[in-house]
């Protein structure tokens, strides 16, 4: 079994003080992707920089307190990767993968966007930028017969599903049409080829929400989104046997204002008939 969890940390020294060094002290997971560390490697506590049985794959920000990557892995990585080959986005620690035996894991965090300002013409740039290397690390992890899995804080809502009050955000970044078409060839059997794993497990439900606002009281309404996902090649997806969001008991109990979203795959299954 490979289980691998993602998270959007929301800072990662803020969150190893409000909880993540037990939550990791008591997963089960293989690998754990990181997003918005917002840290430099040497500043964070030695505890976090390299926890006890983890190999650590830290991808930070050229700018000071944003953004950053990491990937946490129970055996060392084969091969490790920073980047996808975007000039623009080299060092924008956005993106981050590891080899593993037969699978490829990689840590996402799409940029937010803010409509009608510079984030949001950053945000499509690296879309643009981002789908053909997608479709690309498919194609060569099929021919050298790996499978891929694509995990993070992807920062859209696909459908109206993956949100609560999706009337009231069409205009809003994360949930426009366009960004939402992006998405869309990301999943295209033609076009990225990739299996959102967890809307597979769940193809009826409204959710199940990974992020909640701090305001109001949108935790506590379950007033959420789904924006942090598994990306996976169909063959990996076809072997998840299950996947859940470890949503906190009490808002008191959050150490982010994203929760862990986790997945299970049985490598040795074979992955049903098409």
């Amino acid at each position: 079994m490979l289980t691998v969890t993602t998270v959007n940390v929301n800072g990662l020294r803020a969150a190893a003080g409000k909880g993540y060094l037990p939550w990791l002290a008591g997963t089960d997971a293989d690998v754990v992707c990181l997003q918005e560390v917002r840290a430099l490697e040497d500043q964070l506590p030695e505890a976090v920089r390299r926890p006890e049985g983890w190999h650590a794959v830290w991808a930070p920000a050229a700018a000071k307190g944003r953004a950053g990557v990491a990937l946490l892995t129970r055996r060392e990585p084969e091969a490790v990767r920073v980047g996808f080959g975007a000039p623009e986005f080299a060092a924008s620690g956005r993106y981050v993968e590891a080899d593993l035996p037969g699978v490829t894991v990689a840590s996402l965090y799409l940029p937010s966007g803010e409509v009608d300002t510079e984030r949001q013409a950053e945000k499509e740039r690296f879309m643009a930028a981002f789908l053909p290397y997608l479709t690309a690390l498919r194609a060569r992890a099929a021919a050298a017969g790996r499978e891929v899995l694509v995990c993070g804080d992807w920062n859209i809502a696909h459908r109206e599903a993956d949100l609560k009050n999706w009337r009231a955000n069409r205009k809003s970044s994360g949930f426009l049409p366009e960004e939402r078409a992006w998405l869309t060839r990301v999943l295209a059997p033609d076009d990225g080829g990739y299996t959102d794993v967890v809307r597979a497990q769940y193809p009826a439900q409204e959710g199940p929400y990974s992020w909640w606002s701090y305001r109001g009281q949108a935790f506590d309404r379950d007033t959420g989104w789904r924006i942090d996902y598994h990306m996976a090649t169909p063959g990996l997806a076809a072997r998840c046997v299950k996947a859940y969001v470890e949503r906190a008991a009490t808002h008191a109990e959050r150490w982010s204002d994203h929760a862990p979203v986790t997945a299970v795959y049985d490598l040795k299954a074979t992955p049903p008939a098409a």
